[in-house]
């Protein structure tokens, strides 16, 4: 019979001892319990919380305190990470966790101005580092110390202060929020490289009402600017629409849906254009296709039912690598039935050398190739007897090779029926 816990707590002899000791005597044990694991004192004013009845201010210091104890817990192991660059995964999930459990604790109390100081002084030290991989978890903790405009605007100062990049950004962004426009202007005066920061500066300037300064900074950003340029272009595009400048909303429009040319892309240019306006675009996606004939231009062509043009990818294809083969083979499997021989050559001078040991998933990625070939054979031009007269040999010359096997059964229906 299972004894009850509560019996066996009243028993316990330190019960008894605790119900003896004074307060001083219980305060005293308590600190030296901290001394020795930070999570006690967290856990001592979590629990008293609950108990005992304080002034509002001792409540509050108590939270804010027990939030301070929670990254001293995590500190140690942080600060491994940023010593080494980072650690093990059990090291990086326990700081991942803990840092997100001090997040979604601050988001619900305002620390005291002391422990803040202290707290951000602390995480401030880790991002200048940069160096323990947890630099979105910090961010979010800088943020959530945050109540008010002037927390906000404190901490744009911080981040200025660290004088790197991506924390001016954040200074930038925060300055922009509380409509701190001087501060702001100024730092993004510092940084006017790439499409994103012109975009940056119109959206700015288009919100605040100034909108003809804002088309003037888009259209001088597409000129000057370096990189993603898809925002400015939509922008100048959607502006166009809405002024009824349709010629120069189908510029833009075009610009943005070849960059790059995708069949999504060009199916909706199609759908975009009235009749007359796509014959004028046209040509200019022809010769693109042209000029650039990777695997998109081939699903490009098939849509426009030129199939024998999209079949000379197969003939002659560049170097494959595996993390974009499924495209291309999800591609050439529609060709199959149309072009069974072409797509069956294409498919054989994909596999790799199957007369070689290798590890079980390059065995893996060769009975997949191999599989390819079968289903043409077999499924599409009904030639068992050539089918088992290619696999047959591969079999055999493999025969010392268990986990060759393996893979090649477990992918190839009929493979240990050969």
């Amino acid at each position: 019979m299972r004894k009850n816990t509560n019996t066996l707590l009243d028993r316990d002899p330190l019960t008894s001892m605790l119900h003896a000791a004074t307060k001083d005597d219980l305060i005293g044990l308590i600190k030296e319990l901290i001394g020795n694991d930070l999570s006690v004192r967290r856990i001592c004013i979590d629990h008293l919380k609950r108990k005992v009845t304080v002034s509002s201010s001792i409540h509050h210091s108590a939270e804010s305190s027990a939030a301070l104890s929670l990254w001293h817990e995590i500190e140690p192991e942080l600060s491994e990470l940023d010593e080494y660059g980072g650690g093990d995964y059990r090291t990086e999930d326990n700081v991942g966790d803990g840092l997100y459990q001090l997040y979604e604790t601050l988001q619900d109390i305002t620390l005291t101005e002391e422990d803040r100081d202290e707290l951000l002084n602390d995480v401030f030290s880790y991002i200048e580092s940069g160096n323990a991989g947890m630099d979105d978890s910090l961010y979010d903790i800088t943020y959530a110390t945050c109540k008010n405009d002037d927390h906000l605007r404190e901490l744009a100062e911080r981040f200025e202060d660290l004088n790197q990049d991506w924390p001016i950004d954040h200074a930038r962004r925060i300055y922009r929020r509380i409509g701190d426009h001087k501060k702001y202007l100024e730092l993004r005066s510092r940084k006017m490289r790439y499409g994103l920061d012109y975009y940056d500066l119109v959206s700015f300037y288009w919100d605040i009402g100034e909108h003809e300064k804002a088309i003037d900074i888009a259209q001088k950003g597409m000129k000057l600017a370096e990189g993603r340029m898809d925002e400015l272009r939509m922008f100048l595009a959607e502006k166009a629409k809405e002024a009824g400048n349709r010629e120069t909303y189908l510029e833009y429009y075009f610009d943005q849906k070849t960059h790059p040319l995708t069949l999504s892309s060009y199916q909706e240019l199609e759908q975009e254009c009235r009749q007359e306006e796509w014959e004028r675009y046209e040509p200019k996606l022809v010769e693109m296709l042209k000029k650039n004939f990777n695997i998109q231009a081939v699903k490009i062509h098939m849509h426009r039912q030129e199939y024998d043009t999209a079949l000379q990818y197969f003939k002659e294809p560049p170097r494959i690598p595996y993390y974009g083969s499924y495209e291309v083979f999800t591609v050439a499997e529609e060709l199959e039935i149309q072009y069974p021989r072409q797509i069956l050559e294409f498919y054989k001078s994909s596999i790799g050398n199957l007369n070689v040991s290798a590890s079980r998933k390059v065995y893996s990625q060769n009975a997949v190739a191999v599989a390819r070939v079968r289903r043409v054979l077999v499924d599409v031009m009904k030639k068992t007897d050539v089918w088992k007269k290619f696999a047959k040999p591969i079999k055999f010359y493999n025969t010392k090779r268990p986990a060759f096997q393996d893979e090649f059964a477990r992918v190839i229906p009929d493979w240990k029926s050969l």
